[in-house]
């Protein structure tokens, strides 16, 4: 029981060590791009490109690794992540950063699959849910304090310290792994039939949609935090490193807000987000160039941020009820594949018009994903039965 309880907290480490890796990354663009000597919008790419992996991978990836034993799978996914940071570290050279950045990616759907599952497998009955929640806290711990820490670090030391902050977390979690995770052979796991089944429902697909298009609206503005901050409300790095801790805190308190009123109103709160997030871009272009008023609408996109994680996978959750593995591996790669999407027409805009119609792009996102949202609820029907999933339930 001792070592369950010591392995919970090891995954949640590797889970944070992993978000650290991926987004950690949005907090240092400008010293990449100056560093490695290319522009922002190709810097962005060492974002969108690891997104883009896992959104066409993660699926795949997941179900192959379906038949290793778990503690296998995971001390082999989160050793990449550590040899991969350090490799950022040592390069100079943008086309090996960018090939690092895809190889970690195809072990990211993996790792978080299979840390979810096994928090799930080492508790027993509520304590199930309490240990995947556990894990799951990894995700917002990274952007409250594991993003801007890099940031912190890139600005006050150098840009290696900052990846090699990234490689001495990830080394932490596999020796925890290996350490105190116990061997998990698989016994019995569903056939490929019965979970891509899933995939042949109408219903899945415009609930696959909405994931996609609530991501891209979120990181098309997020992906460019420190631009937008630096270049429209002109931001020292100090001030942006600050912020981005600032937006992180303020997501874990979001985190818990959303998931009472997802309890509450499933379905209200799902339609209710992308809309909260079109308000916000509307307060943000607004203040964009005041420096006070900048930073109390941080705070407020930061709550308002943290939502899209749980809402977007109950919204999902709802059309994979009779496959919760696979329709978690979907949320995984979806997501990401919204965030590729974000930060590429992010990117675009960007360099076409300027940091400071960012927000529009974002708002845009948000109106399609309203109206994606609402087909699904025309569409009616299903097996979700309109009650909602939380995400205890879908990740055990």
């Amino acid at each position: 029981m001792r070592r369950a309880s010591l392995a919970v907290p090891v995954l949640a480490l590797g889970v944070f060590g992993i978000i650290t890796t991926e987004m950690g990354m949005v907090g240092v663009l400008p010293r990449v791009s100056a560093e490695l000597g290319v522009t922002p919008s190709d810097a962005g790419w060492l974002v969108g490109v690891f997104a883009l992996v896992i959104a066409v991978s993660g699926p795949f990836s997941t179900l192959l690794a379906s038949g290793i034993d778990r503690k296998k799978v995971l001390a082999a996914s989160i050793a990449v992540f550590a040899v991969s940071n350090a490799v950022y570290a040592l390069t100079t050279q943008y086309g090996v950063m960018l090939a690092f950045r895809i190889v970690p990616a195809l072990f990211h759907p993996v790792f978080f699959a299979v840390a979810l599952a096994s928090a799930a497998r080492l508790a027993s009955g509520q304590d199930a849910t309490r240990a995947t929640t556990t894990v799951f806290g990894g995700v917002t711990v990274g952007f409250a304090f594991g993003v801007p820490l890099t940031s912190y670090l890139a600005d006050h030391l150098s840009l290696a310290a900052a990846f090699w902050f990234g490689a001495l977390v990830n080394l932490l979690a596999f020796l925890g792994i290996v350490r105190f995770v116990p061997s998990m052979p698989v016994e019995r796991r569903s056939s490929y039939g019965t979970q891509l089944s899933v995939l042949k429902r109408a219903g899945t697909w415009l609930s696959i949609t909405s994931v996609v298009l609530v991501f891209a609206a979120m990181f098309s503005v997020y992906g460019y935090f420190a631009e937008y901050l630096g270049q429209v409300t002109r931001m020292s790095g100090t001030w942006v490193s600050a912020m981005l801790m600032a937006f992180g805190v303020v997501m874990i308190l979001g985190n818990f807000a959303f998931g009472g009123l997802l309890r509450r109103g499933p379905v209200r709160t799902a339609v209710a987000y992308p809309v909260l997030c079109l308000l916000v871009y509307v307060l943000v272009y607004a203040v964009g160039p005041l420096f006070a008023p900048m930073v109390a609408a941080v705070l407020v996109w930061g709550a308002v941020h943290s939502g899209g994680l749980v809402v977007s996978q109950s919204w999902l959750g709802r059309d994979s009820l009779d496959a919760p593995e696979f329709g978690n591996s979907l949320f995984i790669s979806f997501s990401n594949l919204g965030i590729t999407v974000g930060t590429a027409v992010g990117g675009w805009v960007l360099a076409a018009y300027g940091a400071r119609q960012l927000p529009w792009v974002g708002a845009g996102f948000a109106v399609a994903a309203v109206l994606s949202m609402g087909l699904r609820l025309r569409m009616g029907g299903g097996r979700e039965q309109e009650r909602g999933v939380t995400p205890g339930e879908v990740l055990a």
